[in-house]
């Protein structure tokens, strides 16, 4: 039996925020909200959770939100799922939410579950398409299935919110229209903040300052590198093409370079414009991770290599041979671009 709400309050997203502010993934994904709730002729809620700050928030207004939650406190300088999840249950609970969207970020995919399992509905992870069902009114959520080898639409007709967390780079920054909103400030009981959890301190992850989900381009290594030398190479490689340096699972277990460079479905999502992978062979686990972008270059000495299967372009060879080679190109390509 489905659900007894009106679902007057239209989509909701859950914001990344991040030290440096809101997240451009979120601004991806108002985008979408704006296209959302037009077909269900409701409005789009953006929650902003975050200790206070300057920085402002109208930008989301720009890109379609009629309508930002705004709550700061100190207290959530850290995320603490236990806390965090609560809020959002509360908030989209008490605005009637229809939809609840959130990027499937490491935030996200912590956040996101625990407040399904509060609120007792459903979540897609991962998803790389989202539509609304023209005879039903239902969200039609796209995810790859089964290691990216079954594309599966998945519905929640029985419960709301329907709830999905979107791979970054999946949807297209709406151009900001000159548009306003307002900002509610809801005051919210003590109780919501009691915790077990306590935070000692953080620590920074050494690369954890790269972003590889917020990047066009993105140059991976795998064991083909042969050596933990080999990522200085693919480093020298994203650097001219202003992208970041991505990794296969079994570099990052053998410590040649730290976890926030993994892509697979163990690690980071990603979805860039460009993606070359050097010395990865394309298991199942890394094909998940990446094989949405939208360009994939692949450099292989074995010709049976699965990457090859999915790549645009297939480079088979040593990549000690091709990516040099690859470099000089680009570097005289963009020195004569200067002169």
């Amino acid at each position: 039996m489905r659900t007894e709400r009106n679902g007057l309050g239209g989509v909701f997203v859950v914001a990344e925020v991040r030290r440096s502010g809101i997240h451009s993934c979120t601004l991806e994904l108002v985008s979408k909200a704006r296209e959302l709730a037009d077909a269900r002729g409701r409005e789009v809620t953006a929650i902003v959770l975050r200790s206070p700050s300057e920085e402002p928030v109208e930008p989301l207004f720009r890109h379609g939100a009629d309508r930002i939650l705004l709550v700061e406190d100190e207290r959530l300088g850290s995320l603490n799922a236990e806390v965090h999840s609560r809020i959002v249950a509360h908030l989209i609970g008490k605005g009637d939410a229809e939809i609840v969207l959130a990027p499937a970020t490491t935030t996200g995919r912590t956040l996101l579950p625990a407040v399904a399992a509060l609120i007792h509905t459903g979540l897609t992870a991962d998803c790389t398409g989202l539509e609304i069902d023209a005879e039903t009114g239902l969200l039609l959520q796209t995810r790859p299935a089964i290691g990216g080898n079954v594309i599966a639409t998945i519905k929640t007709p029985d419960h709301l919110p329907q709830m999905a967390t979107v791979r970054p780079k999946t949807f297209p920054v709406a151009p900001p229209q000159d548009r306003l909103g307002r900002v509610e400030r809801p005051l919210l009981d003590e109780s919501l903040f009691c915790t077990s959890v306590v935070c000692l301190g953080e620590e920074s992850v050494e690369g954890e300052e790269v972003d590889i989900q917020g990047l066009d381009v993105i140059v991976s290594g795998g064991k083909g590198l042969k050596r933990p030398e080999g990522f200085r190479l693919l480093q020298e490689l994203a650097d001219l093409l202003e992208g970041a340096v991505g990794a296969s699972r079994p570099t990052v277990e053998a410590k040649w370079i730290s976890y926030p460079h993994q892509v697979g479905l163990s690690g980071k999502v990603v979805a860039p414009r460009i993606y070359l992978a050097a010395g990865i062979s394309g298991a199942v686990q890394h094909l998940a991770g990446m094989q949405t972008a939208e360009t994939i270059i692949a450099v292989n000495k074995d010709p049976e290599a699965p990457l090859f299967r999915v790549a645009d372009v297939a480079l088979c060879g040593d990549l000690y041979e091709i990516l040099p080679r690859l470099i000089d190109a680009i570097r005289r390509e963009k020195e004569e671009r200067h002169d």
